[in-house]
């Protein structure tokens, strides 16, 4: 069940009602906190700690419920992007744990601005219900039948962050591959200052980072940034060569080393001589490969399969995961001193989640790709995204990363009949998200045979999401029908019975 979440930014006014200088109402807050049920409220608050501690006290004297307080300092009650990215890192933060919040917004405590940021967010990013209170009419549902695009969302200017422009002093000039690294977020910044910073250094680097966030983007443009830019660029899915075969391909073999080695082979550290040779997914290779690999990167030395001769070897090494290798190492799948040979320069890159701000470039940047590349296809129609289908995008957590949504948005884009990507083709383009949701995993792994009941199954799932529109629904048939896309509520009503949910 979800957690009923108010959540508000700390007025004037409620200050005002806490400390008994109001003659008339309780204040937004406590107004809704009385009038609705919430299971927790979460208060944001740019006034000083100890009001915001007695008001918190008081709220809870007022209407029975402890509210949490978020201390959030701004330069001032109107700065919109501080407000935005203020109220955004209590959400993430709230949304990284593991229960599932029913949000309410509320609007009318604080600056019109912070209310403005409220509708922004309900209307893009965070789905919440919004509300507004005054002393004559009480608490209510504020209804606004529009979507506003998530590329309005305010973001904050980074180009003059202090920190990021001191990192920045004396890097080299800056090449055309770290230029194609589409971002805008303090973090990506931040790494590619550092990137940027070891490639001229000539020394291994570890680049760690979830599948789909661009580590092969990163390895390119450390290799041109280096003094080996111009020689060899040798890539290597350490995963996808078979274990008996691994040997050969990294050292390469003689003729006649084995069956089928009917004529001699160059192999990938050979063929990378004076380069860089970045093995992707290094966490994949096996141990006894990880022994005769650590071997050549200390001697520079290699030996082919079935030869005498040994041949000296120069070149730099990247090395991409998506696992974490220090795990690796403790559970012994990976050897401790190969992961300190490699992890010289180590390269965090974040989640596409975790880059505030870049979603929306990079949506512009794969459509206008995408259009591109199809533009001398007479039949194609140039394709651009409605608010809606911006907004599910922004909403998606991307567990594919950059790689889903280059994808996602190629096969909304084919599905669309016409120059606009609508909400509906793309949801149908996004793939399902698998969430941490109790009874998901008993829902669809269930065992095949004897003990599996299909219509008991289908019956517990009805009866669950019925229940759960009728209570949000707060027994509005009306509204509850289509909160589970059923076509009235007569049909509601219907279902309520045959499955039997109690009214």
């Amino acid at each position: 069940m979800k957690l009923s979440t108010l959540i508000a930014w700390i007025g004037n006014t409620d200050l005002r009602a806490s400390r008994g200088e109001l003659h008339v109402g309780a204040g937004p807050i406590a107004e809704a906190a009385k009038a609705r049920e919430f299971d927790e409220i979460h208060l944001l608050s740019d006034h000083k700690s100890t009001e915001s501690k007695a008001f918190a006290k008081w709220l809870k004297e007022e209407a029975g419920i402890q509210a949490k307080v978020w201390t959030k300092r701004l330069s001032g009650p109107t700065r919109f992007s501080e407000i935005y990215e203020a109220a955004t890192e209590v959400l993430d933060s709230l949304f990284s744990k593991a229960q599932d919040r029913k949000l309410t917004f509320h609007i009318s405590p604080g600056t019109p601005a912070m209310g403005a940021v409220w509708v922004l967010l309900a209307k893009t990013k965070f789905q919440a219900e919004l509300i507004e209170s005054s002393r004559e009419e009480g608490v209510l549902t504020v209804s606004l039948p529009f979507e506003i695009a998530a590329d309005y969302l305010p973001a904050r200017d980074l180009e003059g962050d202090d920190e990021i422009m001191r990192l920045t002093q004396g890097l080299p000039p800056e090449v055309p591959e770290f230029g194609a690294i589409i971002h805008r977020c303090a973090a990506m910044k931040t790494v590619i200052v550092q990137a940027r910073r070891v490639a001229v250094e000539d020394v291994p680097v570890l680049i760690q980072g979830e599948s789909g966030t661009g580590k092969e983007l990163f390895a390119r443009a450390i290799h041109e940034s280096s003094r080996r830019a111009g020689k060899p660029f040798v890539e290597v899915n350490c995963g996808a060569i078979p274990r008996e075969l691994v040997e050969s391909e990294f050292f390469g073999h003689v003729k006649g080393a084995f069956t089928g080695a009917s004529e001699a082979k160059v192999g990938y550290l050979e063929s990378a001589k004076g380069g860089t040779l970045f093995l992707d997914e290094i966490g994949e290779l096996p141990l006894d490969a990880q022994v005769k690999l650590l071997r050549a990167l200390q001697e520079k030395k290699i030996q082919r399969v079935g030869a005498s001769k040994t041949y000296s070897i120069d070149f730099r090494v990247v090395a991409a995961t998506n696992r974490t290798l220090l795990d690796e190492v403790a559970e012994e799948r990976f050897r401790e001193d190969l992961f300190h040979r490699l992890a010289v320069g180590v390269l965090s890159l974040p989640p596409l989640r975790e880059r505030s701000g870049d979603l929306n470039l990079l949506v512009d940047h794969f459509l206008d790709r995408l259009n591109a590349d199809r533009e001398r296809n007479v039949e194609w129609e140039h394709k651009k995204l409605s608010a809606g289908a911006r907004n599910l995008l922004n909403q998606h957590p991307w567990p594919g990363n950059i790689r889903e949504l280059s994808n996602t948005l190629c096969r909304a884009a084919i599905w669309s009949p016409g120059p606009t990507i609508g909400k509906e083709q793309m949801r149908n383009a996004l793939f399902p998200v698998k969430r941490d949701i109790p009874g998901y995993d008993a829902v669809l792994n269930r065992n095949l045979g004897n003990d599996l009941d299909l219509s008991e199954l289908l019956a517990e799932v009805a009866r669950h999401y019925l229940t759960r529109a009728y209570e949000e629904a707060e027994g509005n048939k009306s509204a509850a029908c289509q909160l589970v896309g059923l076509p009235n509520y007569q049909t509601f009503t219907n279902w309520m019975k045959k499955y039997g949910v109690k009214e």
